[in-house]
């Protein structure tokens, strides 16, 4: 492999002119960095890709960006779509939309329509785009929350959802037999003056926020109670800056202050160090705003790169914000669901909610605590969307509401992705709730504590570095999967899942199903009715650790938590 990566890194520096060229040949003599370039491409799968931003095989760049398309397009034409089109956005990030109109033009040159956003433009409005224009597929230039040097490239399909694993399947076997560096384009401006290329612009973020308010459960208390939570939101930089504050407008939130140096779209986010608002850290600049001006806020939205997370800060008695675990606010979205729908005569009998497997059970607790069916699929918001579509052909269920603890949640069908501005409508929606009983969020949370049990759940990853940490991700994966585990710190394990193999196995040597489609996943379920789930990233080179523990009190829960993942980081390295 080394030998064909110092080959390939010649035929490249050989190929490209100017300062491509030159910045290859700023490498010679460095063996370590054309390795890590040439030595393994990207692998293209149901996420699609995601690197860092470099020349070379296994870095994002309009190349690899031109090959890709170029294997999508192949199945395009195959599946006879070119007349219905694919949508393309992209976020803030540097050169996405650069590689957004590469990817235009591959198309443009096969004869595939191309309906390209005029701009910046949320995950959830694309994938609602592709539904409503009736695209045969989608494609997003973002690399999520990931730090700046990065970028990536999400493809979708006609169900709005991300690429299913058989069609990705075909994308990555044609890809294979592509040369990046020949991939032929059509000239931008004379596409998009034949009308091969269309733009898409406020007609259809007009008709999105359509969507997102039709989703309201009760747009009624917004209305009444929004102004009462003098709402701070910051966008951090990314594809949220327009539509969540315009959509909160809309719902008759008035006072809503936006963290004003982090509502410019800005690749490099220069406010944060990572774009991600899992992290308390980004929530430390409207924290700021509410002390520099003495602002009466008791809620904090933040929302990612691409718009399709969001992250929650509340504030406590003592005063102080905290940041709320991606669990916490699935529990209080689905409570609020649940509650709002009894109390309105609006809850289906068929009604279904959705989790991911690594997603705390406390929602299955309380949805079984309302009569309502819930279901669990594997970690990717793409199983979400397929439940979706399966239910509107069978018509066994009615969609309530999808999550991942990631902090990707969806209220409604009208998208196949998480959705941050959605989300952040129904958050607002769900505050108001609690207000106008008197109670905080705070208050919520405890009382789900109260009557639910103390549910808690962290996580960890552990990166993989080498020359192809795909496989190593691999290999180690296979390792921990053939050599097993007996005990996690000294709890006994009951049963494993393995959704690679579909079986579940218990310690009796009982065998059953998962249920699931096959995925590197397994899920330790424990004697003291704890789970530890451990899954290599669908985007990065990360081995992912997931707790989740219920406690007697909240300290024991929290001693679980130390315990368990003290025991996985040994296991781990």
């Amino acid at each position: 492999m080394s030998g064909n990566a110092f080959q390939e890194y010649e035929r490249w520096t050989a190929t490209l002119t100017g300062e491509e060229k030159a910045s290859l040949e700023a490498l010679r003599g460095d063996e370590e960095a054309i390795l890590s370039r040439f030595a393994a491409p990207m692998q293209f799968g149901t996420a699609g890709l995601r690197s860092t931003m470099d020349l070379g095989i296994s870095r994002m760049n309009i190349y690899t960006v031109a090959q890709t398309t170029k294997g999508l397009s192949a199945l395009i034409l195959a599946s006879g779509g070119k007349d219905r089109g694919v949508a393309i956005s992209y976020d803030s990030r540097h050169r996405s939309e650069e590689f957004a109109r590469t990817a235009a033009r591959v198309l443009a040159h096969d004869g595939v329509k191309v309906y390209l956003f005029d701009g910046i433009r949320p995950t959830p409005e694309l994938s609602f785009a592709i539904l409503h224009l009736g695209c045969i597929s989608g494609i997003n230039i973002t690399a999520s929350h990931n730090p700046k040097e990065y970028n990536g490239y999400k493809v979708y399909w006609e169900d709005g959802a991300q690429l299913p694993p058989e069609h990705a399947d075909r994308v990555s076997a044609a890809v294979a037999e592509i040369d990046p560096l020949s991939v032929p384009l059509a000239d931008f401006d004379e596409a998009v003056a034949s009308g091969a290329i269309r733009f898409l612009g406020g007609e259809t973020d007009d008709a999105f926020l359509a969507a997102v308010q039709g989703s309201a459960l009760s747009p009624a208390l917004t209305k009444a109670w929004g102004n009462k939570l003098h709402l701070v939101y910051t966008p951090l930089h990314g594809t949220g800056y327009k539509l969540v504050p315009e959509c909160l407008r809309r719902a008759g939130v008035t006072d809503l202050r936006v963290v004003e140096e982090q509502a410019i779209p800005d690749g490099s986010f220069p406010t944060v160090a990572s774009p991600n608002p899992e992290n308390d850290a980004c929530f430390e600049r409207a924290v700021e705003l509410i002390r520099r001006e003495n602002l009466p806020c008791s809620l904090i939205i933040a929302s990612d790169p691409d718009a399709d997370r969001i992250g929650v800060a509340v504030r406590g008695e003592d005063g102080v914000f905290r940041a709320l675990h991606g669990n916490r606010i699935g529990a209080l979205l689905i409570d609020y669901i649940l509650r709002i729908r009894k109390e309105t005569g609006n809850l289906p009998a068929d009604g279904c909610a959705i989790r991911s497997i690594v997603s705390s059970p406390l929602f299955d607790a309380i949805c079984d605590s309302h009569g309502v069916s819930h279901v669990s699929v594997l970690t990717g918001f793409k199983y979400i969307g397929e439940k979706i579509k399966q239910w509107e052909s069978t018509g066994d269920h009615t969609f309530l509401f999808g999550y991942e603890e990631s902090h990707g949640y969806l209220p409604g069908s009208y998208a196949r992705d998480k959705d941050a501005i959605g989300a952040s409508l129904l958050l607002t929606e769900m505050a108001c709730y609690h207000i106008s009983h008197g109670r905080s969020i705070a208050d919520a949370l405890r009382e789900l504590d109260e009557t639910y049990g103390y549910y808690r759940e962290s996580g960890f990853s552990c990166a993989i570095t080498g020359l192809d940490p795909m496989a190593i991700m691999g290999q180690r994966m296979a390792s921990l999967r053939k050599d097993g585990l007996s005990e996690i710190a000294g709890v006994p394990v009951l049963r494993v899942r393995d959704y690679l193999s579909g079986v579940i196995r218990s310690v009796t040597g009982e065998t059953a199903s998962t249920e699931q489609p096959s995925s590197d996943v397994l899920y330790f379920e424990l004697e003291s009715g704890d789970a530890i789930a451990v899954r290599p990233s669908g985007t990065e080179p990360k081995i992912k650790v997931y707790l989740l523990v219920k406690g007697e009190t909240e300290p024991h829960a929290a001693e679980k938590l130390t315990k368990y993942e003290a025991f996985m980081r040994g296991l781990m390295k």
